[in-house]
């Protein structure tokens, strides 16, 4: 499949999440930073983020604090150039405790499908260790691994 770029269609959103979700699980800043537009616009939880250099500083205070992170996205919604997507990623922090945090995000593309806006609303669900359910390697979610619906979260 050619790079998916809006106007998206069933199959294009579908991938570009995906893509999305392989990015982020990669955990490398500067490679995620790349499939934003160079001014860039977010809004992750409370705090605003503007273009490419703080997309990469505010990645690497992340993955910083959130320990073997391990993140799936699915599709909840689309349109021409917008895509929504509900979440779910586990991770532990320095001291061991470990959270899932549940969330959605909304995004704009431009015509190269690059992301222009960001908009995420995040929830963090202390959890116990043995209720952690997203167990692959860290890296890319394999591919017969349950996704988000699998899970009824």
């Amino acid at each position: 499949m050619a790079k998916p770029i809006p106007p998206f269609t069933l199959e294009t959103a579908i991938a570009k999440v995906r893509l999305a979700e392989d990015g982020w699980n990669s955990r490398d800043p500067q490679r995620v930073s790349l499939v934003y537009t160079p001014d860039t616009q977010w809004r992750n939880r409370a705090e605003i983020v503007t273009g490419r250099e703080e997309v990469v500083a505010f990645l690497r205070r992340k993955w910083t604090t959130e320990l073997e992170y391990r993140l799936i996205k699915e599709l909840w919604a689309f349109t021409d150039a917008r895509i929504a997507v509900r979440f779910a990623y586990e991770w532990h922090d320095d001291s061991g405790s470990w959270f899932r945090s549940y969330g959605n995000e909304n995004w704009q593309f431009d015509a190269e499908g690059l992301m222009a806006r960001r908009f995420a609303c995040i929830n963090d669900l202390p959890i116990a260790e043995s209720d952690r359910k997203f167990h692959w390697p860290l890296g890319r979610r394999p591919d017969d691994h349950p996704a988000l619906s699998d899970f009824g979260l």
